[in-house]
């Protein structure tokens, strides 16, 4: 499983490196992205619905976590 965290300081938006990694994953690897921005991850989960991609919500406290499969292409 391929793991993105975008906790660490960034000088731009989480959904960037989050993105990136998506768009250049192979058809069925498997993703998981760490984010602690809840706004992003709002963004993430209704960016996977429209692109109706399954995904594993699991929140830890301040941390929340996307698990999915990138589908085929």
């Amino acid at each position: 499983m391929k793991t993105i965290d975008t906790c660490v300081p960034l000088p731009y938006s989480p959904l960037i490196p989050a993105m990136k990694a998506i768009l250049t994953a192979e058809s069925g690897e498997k993703m998981e992205i760490i984010m602690n921005d809840a706004s992003a991850f709002g963004d993430l989960k209704e960016y996977l619905s429209e692109q109706n991609i399954g995904f594993r919500e699991i929140y830890e406290q301040k941390i929340m976590k996307l698990q999915f499969t990138i589908p085929d292409k």
